[in-house]
């Protein structure tokens, strides 16, 4: 783990990830007002980072106005990632934390969720900087659906894909560098159990 143990300077990698509404969004926006309060540098980011070339087309993608199959939209989601990968490698490198809502998981868990090949989903992704914590914030698809009941895209509106998105990203958590939290739970409490599982990379 990188982190301040044996003198290193390096940053932190810290990525959430879950269905859409789990509060992925939240918890990184409380995980940095506690490291900054700490004194930490932190930089929040999201993906699809949808301000590049390539987030506008996935954002085009989203809303129905391309049609791409399952491959080429996980294709497009990893380029994305790529076009950052210059900036997160300059972060970390100057000590920054980096909270991250969705990262390397995302496409393994909707592409498999889609019938593509998790291994092809994670190899090619291998040399993007990897998650000293990933945080799998954990939710049913129904409560995912009743959290936002207008304005789901393509994925937010399909039951049983979120389904198996659960069912990867699970499978996925077993892993080491995961914690799985209960997301259904009162906010204040997933965000205690968050700060729990990070303060080891601080030590």
């Amino acid at each position: 783990m990188a982190g301040a143990m044996g003198g290193a300077t390096r940053g932190l990698l810290v990525v959430f990830e879950g269905l859409d509404q789990s509060g992925k969004q939240t918890q990184a926006e409380r995980l940095r007002d506690r490291l900054t309060g700490a004194g930490r540098a932190v930089r929040l980011l999201s993906f699809p980072s949808y301000e590049t070339a390539l987030g506008a087309e996935i954002g085009r993608a989203l809303k129905g106005e391309r049609d791409y199959g399952a491959d080429t939209m996980q294709l497009l989601y990893v380029a994305n990632r790529f076009e950052w990968r210059p900036e997160l490698a300059r972060e970390l490198a100057r000590g920054t934390i980096i909270l991250c809502d969705r990262y390397l998981a995302s496409s393994i868990a909707y592409g498999e969720a889609q019938g593509l090949d998790p291994a092809w989903l994670t190899d090619m992704q291998r040399h993007l900087p990897q998650p000293d914590l990933t945080v799998l914030l954990d939710i049913a698809p129904q409560l995912s659906a009743a959290r936002k009941a207008t304005n789901r895209d393509k994925y937010e509106r399909d039951l049983a894909l979120l389904g198996r998105v659960r069912d990867s990203y699970l499978r996925q958590a077993a892993a080491p560098g995961w914690l799985t939290l209960d997301a259904g739970r009162d906010r204040d409490a997933v965000a205690a159990d968050v700060a729990v599982g990070v303060a080891p990379l601080l030590a």
